[in-house]
């Protein structure tokens, strides 16, 4: 539920933890924030100017030095008047400036509030409370300083694990994105124009729309939809990238392989089987793409009770993987009881269900290890798959490879936007309007009608994405995913 939108708020902008600068953000509606910054600071602040003050508490003690700057609205990133109190980063400093401004606040709690929300006690700010997670970014949403693609972009940006996913979720917040969207949006309302006329004057009917061209136009539409479907795919892969689970018999060499890939000795790799009991997780990443890469214990039957807790989640980590990384050992191919105990895993991988609706068999590529230690009769008898050694690092890079390419990453980021999975269900819920306008539209005889409500609904999808239509619990979610103080 969308939180109280005319209460004034407060949070630490700024991440846990001490460092050199804290930040305290307020927001508020005009014109209580002046007052109450005059209050607060004994000084009327000038527009956008950083202005070095004592803040001091009730008693007129000093808590500290801090640099004030005040934004008026609409001018903000809320768009209401903003308040930052830019002082040392202790914990304890930022928890004393946020009592602080509580406490003047709520001066006088018997007070009666006038018309305005204005209060006997000068510079009192009625209702100020904590703030939400994500709900100055909120603010700004509704309050039109951005839209909803652009906000999303705010926590990626935050949140982005690699460079390339940096740019890209900067490129979002900049616009890029939400400006595709709306060249569609412009678009199918343009062709929703054509068509709802001949419903409003029938006589004109199809020939009207045949010298409209609106088949062209709607073919037109549907090729720049697809082309922007890949892009948001792409886009997708940058945010959340994928989720690499290394499985194979003990000794295999998937501790040895993590380590590779990481360029860092994460695992433990002894001759012993069994070594690695639980899981361990390293994100790296290729190309700009993250990787979150999830070494397992080795599958097998065994007796040891904390061996078989690891198994376990071995198969949980396994039925939650985007790739899952079958790793074979070259030195034992040619025995037949490993080729059995081989053969066994891969008929568990066929039947393992996992993921979010738990009923896709997670892709699985197979990895052949220990090249250098291989005989050339074994090495010949390969039909697919890297071949690879964990050890000297041959065959790495084919492997980075075919694991972007099973991802489905098409090349360089550069110039790509963050986006994120909702965007892509959107633009698909679109492509499928879409295509039942053109199919109706191409019949003989067309019930314009229908073309009509399939074009309307394909922009009620569109518009999901930037927030021009939207319900408040999505909104709810979408936000509370964002960090206090954002």
């Amino acid at each position: 539920m969308l939180a109280r939108q005319s209460d004034p708020i407060i949070a630490v902008a700024t991440a846990p933890g001490r460092g050199a600068i804290g930040v305290v953000r307020l927001s508020a509606q005009a014109p209580l924030l002046a007052a109450f910054s005059k209050a607060l600071l004994g000084l009327d602040l000038v527009p956008r100017q950083a202005t070095l003050v004592t803040l001091k508490d009730a008693e007129g003690d000093a808590i500290d030095q801090v640099l004030a700057l005040y934004f008026p609205g609409p001018h903000s990133f809320t768009g209401e008047d903003v308040l930052e109190l830019q002082g040392h980063g202790g914990p304890v400093v930022m928890q004393l400036v946020l009592a602080r401004c509580m406490a003047l606040a709520h001066l006088g709690d018997e007070r009666e509030e006038g018309a305005l929300g204005q209060v006997g006690k000068p510079g009192a700010l009625p209702r100020l409370r904590m703030a939400e997670p994500g709900e100055f970014s909120q603010r700004a949403f509704l309050n039109n300083k951005l839209d909803l693609a652009q906000a999303e972009a705010i926590a990626d940006l935050i949140d982005a694990s690699t460079e390339a996913a940096a740019r890209s979720a900067g490129r979002s917040l900049a616009g890029d994105f939400s400006r595709e969207i709306q060249s569609l949006l412009k678009a199918l309302i343009h062709l929703r124009m054509l068509v709802e006329a001949t419903l409003d004057f029938p006589e004109e009917d199809i020939d009207f729309l045949q010298q409209a061209n609106a088949q062209g136009k709607l073919m037109a539409l549907v090729d720049q939809l697809n082309t922007l479907l890949p892009l948001t795919r792409q886009g997708v892969l940058l945010k959340d990238g994928i989720r690499v689970v290394i499985a194979g018999q003990p000794n295999a060499g998937k501790s040895s392989l993590l380590n590779a890939l990481a360029g860092a000795e994460l695992a433990i790799v002894t001759p012993i089987p069994g070594t690695t009991r639980d899981k361990v997780t390293q994100t790296i990443q290729i190309e700009g793409v993250p990787l979150h890469v999830v070494d397992t214990a080795g599958l097998r039957d065994s007796e040891d009770v904390v061996e078989q807790m690891g198994i376990e989640r071995a198969w949980g980590e396994i039925g939650q993987a985007d790739v899952v990384l079958f790793l074979h050992d070259l030195t034992r191919w040619a025995e037949p009881a490993y080729q059995r105990d081989e053969a066994q895993i891969a008929a568990n991988l066929k039947q393992c269900r996992g993921g979010e609706n738990h009923n896709q068999t997670p892709p699985w590529l197979d990895v052949w290890n220990k090249s250098d230690q291989a005989s050339p009769e074994v090495l010949a008898g390969l039909v697919s798959g890297p071949v690879l050694s964990a050890k000297t690092g041959e065959g790495l890079n084919d492997l980075r490879a075919q694991l972007l390419q099973l991802a489905g990453w098409t090349g360089a980021s550069e110039g790509l936007f963050m986006a994120r999975q909702r965007h892509v269900q959107a633009l698909l819920k679109v492509q499928d309007h879409l295509n039942w306008a053109q199919a109706q539209l191409a019949s003989a005889m067309p019930a314009l009608d229908l073309v009509a409500e399939e074009l309307r609904l394909g922009q009620n999808a569109l518009n999901e994405i930037t927030g021009a239509f939207n319900a408040d619990d999505l909104l709810g979610v979408i936000f509370s995913e964002f960090c206090i103080g954002k």
